[in-house]
């Protein structure tokens, strides 16, 4: 795939701590890196995965930002010219908790947190 040249609009979007394993969210978010929105959004909408409905709503938040990013400086901006040109997910802060075990152990357990970040930027044809 051409790598996507940006022009001047450029938007990012943050989801922090979602309950997801940082590993089964990248499993979903390399599927979509540096895809065009509208090609990664129907990806994301079909997949079968947990993951894919949370990185869909940080990838709408992103092209609402860029939305948002062009009303302001007075420039237009087509939708459909955006691609992912950044998307990564990095390990939140884990939830330490505690299951009882045999002889009155206790094993200790990680639920695992990930954080989220998606820019996208207006592509040149």
């Amino acid at each position: 795939m051409a790598k996507a040249l940006k022009t001047g609009i450029e938007a990012r979007a943050i989801q922090r701590t979602t309950r997801q394993s940082p590993y089964k969210m990248r499993l979903v978010i390399d599927q979509i890196r540096g895809q065009r929105v509208n090609d990664a959004l129907a990806l994301l909408k079909f997949s079968k995965k947990h993951a894919a409905e949370q990185i869909e709503k940080t990838l709408n938040s992103a092209v609402a930002n860029a939305e948002q990013a062009a009303r302001a400086a007075n420039t237009s901006l087509d939708v459909d010219a955006l691609v992912i040109t950044k998307a990564i997910v990095n390990e939140g802060p884990k939830l330490k908790r505690f299951m009882p075990a045999a002889m009155g152990r206790a094993t200790p357990i990680a639920k695992r947190t990930s954080h989220v970040e998606i820019i996208v930027a207006e592509a040149v044809r």
